[in-house]
């Protein structure tokens, strides 16, 4: 039985909690609602509700190609960050690493700076060397964003794991390929996958690392901070939407794997 007080706390962090949402959601539903229906100097015409926006956003040939060069650009280096993890998270964990507090310093800062740091530093480097910014460069900066995101997902799995793992696969005669083909693998791969997703929902978002690598590609969030330097509308309205709602589902799906990683853990 709760007394008084505890009621009275209970009722005003939930009063605050639901503040707190509000203020978080409010921008957000307003974007989505603008985008169904034409607001003026007027107000609100309720009666013009319509998905018109969405369907013009299909015949934006700019925004396909935006959203085609992103998703190509988070495929690419979410592979290449996924590999670099395993092979450094195993060099760390199970090899011995000669310089592990400096392996994972080099992995975790890219992340850790600021964005416009990573990114400016990377700009540095890549007019230094004389590389052209383009699609490479735009790859090669998204996937040294995200690769401590990945990596310190496969990094827990290995801490967490027996290395009597290896231990006895080495006693019945396996090499090391067969260790982490048949052993560790089966192990790393739920966390290599959730990281996967996490790290992917990251790069379709990233704009400030972008706008230092990219050169003349455009990916997504940069085609819409090019809009909305000319003024707000609808379709932009619209696009942020859509942006949003792969997000929550993005992050629903690694709150699900996430989810089950603890529960096949417990048990």
């Amino acid at each position: 039985m709760h007394s008084r007080a505890e009621r009275l706390t209970d009722v005003a962090l939930g009063l605050i909690a639901g503040a707190a949402l509000f203020v978080l959601y409010a921008p957000v539903l307003i974007g989505a609602l603008f985008s169904v229906v034409t607001v003026d100097r007027a107000g609100i015409h309720w009666e013009t509700v319509s998905f018109q926006w969405y369907g013009k956003l299909l015949d934006n040939q700019s925004i396909l190609d935006a959203i085609r060069t992103t998703a190509i650009v988070g495929g690419i280096a979410v592979c290449l960050a996924a590999i670099l993890a395993v092979v450094l998270a195993l060099y760390v964990e199970w090899e011995g690493a000669l310089f592990r507090r400096l392996v994972e310093l080099v992995v975790y800062l890219p992340f850790l700076l600021p964005p416009i740091v990573t990114g400016l530093s990377m700009l540095i480097f890549f007019v230094g060397a004389g590389v052209q910014r383009g699609f490479t460069t735009l790859i090669i900066g998204h996937t040294v964003f995200v690769l401590a995101v990945i990596f310190r997902l496969v990094q827990t799995r290995l801490q967490s794991l027996a290395k009597s793992l290896v231990e006895a696969s080495a006693d019945l005669g396996a090499s090391r390929w067969q260790t982490l083909r048949w052993v560790l693998w089966p192990q790393l791969r739920p966390a290599v996958a959730t990281g996967a997703i996490l790290a992917f929902t990251l790069s379709f978002d990233e704009t400030l690392i972008s706008v230092f690598v990219a050169g003349d590609t455009t990916t997504l969030p940069l085609r819409l901070w090019a809009m909305m330097r000319v003024g707000f509308s609808p379709q932009i309205n619209a696009l942020v939407t859509i942006v949003l709602l792969v997000s929550i589902m993005l992050t629903i799906v690694i709150g699900m794997r996430l989810k089950s990683t603890d529960q096949r853990d417990e048990e």
